[in-house]
């Protein structure tokens, strides 16, 4: 059943986004600003950014934060939000396992790749200053964007919901004050054809309505000859509209804004890494086919929201501002586990998510004091839903054998949080925070068995012999977490600052646990309700973040710097996983989740801007280098796990922090020089990330190596930024990189390596032919684009 917002909860959003409105006499347009204003092809270093919920300089922003402007993206031909982690030390965005739109998202360390319904996200992503509370459609295309702010470390006295992580900030353009129209297109190999129209105009002085519209396609990077469909293609419809009341010198601002994407293009299909291990079916030679032969569902993702922002400024000193939120995707897919044509490990699943989010906010301007107060509401439900078709294991016994899945996990959560900062001297400034949070998680999950079919979400129903699962719970969740830090500024230029905060995440229920039949989980095969609550439930998860970091200008402005050195302390880390168990006898599927004890990371982090030269050969010249350095230190100290006939046991020298590679870095060269009355400019970037494990357990067959890759863009722009054309090309050495894989191959509990019989052949976990299967990031693409503007 898909989730449904009680009236109750509907009237409760509405009467506080009433009240604020009522409430407000004045208000402040929010901070729009670009990250880097243009001006003759040369940026400033003056960078602003709305990090802590104002406006002001990046250099005195006690955090360590990176921004990219709207401009910068689409000079560099960014195409998605994870091309932001290519350039952003220490972070990881990528598409999750076998998905198109999911988003795998990881910072210094901490985040969350399981995107199935009771599991919080590390790392926070944000809509306009709304908190998107599920992952699945949050792979947010690049299109009609102000800034992305990447903000690393603890979120939570700032922010409506507390993030462990960290978060990023998807910020969209403000309507202009004048009539104006943008026609993009893009043509590209692969058959990339894209086109974006963005409309907007004034309709009174203080009234202004404006939109925009993208139609986003490609084809496949491979093939799947056993479906006949393309592997890895985009077919994506997307639409934003914006109205906007008041504001531009006026005491209120009131934005009204809507989103809809609809995501059609094919299941994304594994590469095989290995043989059939019955049949022998080689894997594809190109890594981006597949053999896989699961078709239903067919592959559909669409999310839509709608959101008010409004800003009043009561007072010279204060403002107030209340964002209202509710938003709904849902998605349908299939995963095929072995990639192969036989249902053996093959997967349909569904996921409905909806959202109702409410915050407020009182910010404070009165001279050394600065601050705000909020309060925030979130009410989400999360629906997953399951098979897994093992037809070809204990095919005669039972013929189409199914675990079937329906897991609905709900949260309402209310907290309230301040942060403010004085300025003790010219040179010295205090900020001190704090957030109290309270979180409640309620379950419905259901496990079952059946054979000849599923459970009619995904074709015809089997006959059920077996309830493994059949559980209702209910947890409570609270905690305070401070933050403080304080700044030195000897001028506007330099900011030397050290901080502390305390970032949490409250624990949950596994949606895929299975209860009182899962024998090899359990010695005699039978829980009681509270051994199955305890078996299904996880604790919270908490970090203690220290940070001491250097950021300014140098050289008359000419080279800017930041630097960061942090530590965390890591306990209680939720690691959701999913093996192959016997349930009633019957080979299945089923999550295993544990706290893994205490993680310690740390690291170092740079980035740099340097204008390297002026009027090179003619007047406006320029020449710039950007980079970013990234080195981190995960490594956890305790890591607790129950072995059969062994007990608990700690394998902490056996395990690695996941989507966390030691190194990430990234140098950008940047030249422009006039043309006419034009500008050309010429881009080039190299990242680099060091060896990355894909799980815990390490697996030389899916874990990827270093690798760097190579982007060069070249765009001509004419007078007044009339018209723009640029060429291309991302990845251009065509680097085959793994970003996720599947496996279910039998190993050793502790050690995590991969079991081998006495033939020297591995052993098969799940299914009969084997699941050891790889996702690849994008190939080398060429693409061409061109603007007009009206």
């Amino acid at each position: 059943m898909k989730p449904a917002i009680s009236i109750r909860r509907a009237t409760f959003l509405a009467g506080c986004a009433a009240a604020a409105f009522a409430v407000a006499p004045a208000a402040a347009q929010d901070a729009g600003n670009s990250a880097a204003e243009a001006a003759n092809g040369e940026e400033s270093n003056v960078i602003i950014v709305t990090a802590r919920r104002r406006e002001e300089s990046l250099i005195d922003v006690p955090i360590a934060v990176t921004s990219l402007s709207g401009e910068q993206l689409e000079r560099s031909g960014a195409i998605d939000l994870t091309d932001i982690g290519l350039v952003t030390p220490n972070v990881t965005l990528e598409n999750s396992r076998a998905t198109n739109s999911t988003l795998t998202a990881f910072i210094r360390g901490v985040g969350q790749q399981d995107p199935v319904s009771g599991f919080e996200q590390g790392v926070g992503i944000y809509l306009d200053d709304v908190y998107l509370n599920r992952p699945q459609a949050a792979v947010l295309d690049v299109y009609d964007v102000e800034r992305i702010e990447v903000l690393r470390g603890p979120q939570g006295t700032l922010y409506g919901r507390n993030t462990i992580g960290g978060a990023v900030k998807y910020v969209t353009k403000q309507l202009p004050d004048d009539f104006s129209m943008k026609l993009k297109g893009t043509l590209g190999t692969y058959d990339q054809a894209d086109g974006i129209v963005t409309v907007s105009g004034p309709i009174s002085d203080l009234v202004r309505l404006g939109g925009s519209v993208a139609r986003l396609s490609r084809g496949g990077f491979g093939d799947n000859p056993t479906t006949g469909l393309e592997n890895y293609n985009k077919d994506v419809w997307a639409a934003r509209a914006s109205l906007e009341l008041g504001g531009k010198g006026e005491p209120v601002l009131v934005r009204i804004s809507g989103d809809y994407t609809r995501d059609k293009s094919n299941p994304r299909g594994g590469h095989r890494l290995i043989p059939g291990m019955i049949s022998g079916i080689q894997p594809p030679k190109d890594v981006f086919d597949t053999l896989g032969g699961i078709e239903d569902p067919i592959a559909d993702v669409e999310a839509y929201g709608l959101s008010m922002n409004l800003t009043a400024e009561l007072t010279d000193m204060l403002t107030l501002r209340s964002i209202s939120s509710w938003r709904k995707d849902d998605s349908e897919a299939a995963i095929d586990f072995d990639s192969l044509p036989a249902v053996d490990v093959d997967v349909p699943g569904a996921y409905y998510n909806e959202q109702l989010s409410q915050e407020f906010q009182l910010l404070l301007d009165a001279g050394p004091l600065q601050g705000l107060m909020g309060f925030y509401y979130l009410d989400a439900k999360a629906d997953t839903l399951f098979d897994v078709r093992l037809w070809t294991t204990f095919a005669n016994l039972y013929p189409m054998l199914t675990g079937i899945t329906e897991a609905n996990v709900d949260t309402e959560t209310y907290a309230v949080f301040a942060d403010f900062t004085y300025d003790i001297s010219d040179m010295l400034s205090l900020s001190v925070g704090g957030r109290y949070t309270w979180d409640e998680r309620s379950a419905r999950i259901l496990k079952q068995s059946a054979f000849l079919g599923g459970s009619g979400n995904f074709g015809d129903a089997g006959l059920v012999f077996s309830t493994d699962t059949d559980f209702d719970g209910n947890a409570k969740f609270k905690k305070f977490t401070p933050r403080a830090s304080i700044s030195f500024k000897p001028n506007s230029d330099h900011n030397i600052y050290a901080s502390y905060s305390q970032g949490f995440k409250g624990g949950g229920f596994d949606p895929r646990g299975a209860g009182k039949n899962a024998n090899d989980l359990d010695n005699n095969g039978s829980l009681s309700d509270d051994e199955i609550a305890a078996y299904l439930s996880f604790a919270p998860e908490s970090v203690d973040s220290y940070e001491i970091g250097y950021k300014g200008n140098l050289m008359g402005g000419d080279l800017y710097v930041a630097t960061a050195l942090f530590r965390m302390d890591y306990s209680d880390v939720q690691i959701p996983g999913s093996v192959a168990c016997t349930l009633g006898g019957v080979p299945s599927f089923c999550g295993v989740v544990s706290n893994a004890g205490k993680a310690r990371i740390q690291g170092f982090e740079l980035e740099a801007n340097a204008k390297l030269a002026r009027d090179l050969a003619t007047a406006g010249d320029r020449l710039s280098l950007s980079g970013s350095f990234g080195y981190i230190d995960a490594e956890y100290k305790k890591y607790e796990t129950f072995v059969a006939g062994s007990g608990t046991v700690d394998v902490s020298e056996y395990r690695k922090v996941q989507n966390t590679p030691k190194v990430t870095a990234s140098g950008s060269l940047n030249y422009s020089t006039p043309a006419g009355d034009g500008m050309v400019n010429f881009g080039t970037t190299l990242s680099y990330r060091s060896k990355t494990y894909q799980f815990e357990i390490p697996n030389p067959f899916i874990d990827q190596d270093g690798y760097a890759l190579l982007d060069a863009s070249l765009v001509y722009t004419a007078p007044d930024n009339r018209w723009s054309i640029g060429i291309h090309g991302k990845n251009l050495t065509n680097k085959h990189y793994k970003t996720s894989g599947y496996t279910y191959m039998n190993i050793n509990p502790v050690t995590g390596e991969i079991l081998y019989n006495s033939s020297g052949n591995m052993i098969s976990g799940l299914g009969n032919e084997g699941v050891l299967t790889a996702f690849y990031g994008n190939p080398r693409q060429v693409f061409v684009t061109g603007t007009l503007n009206f």
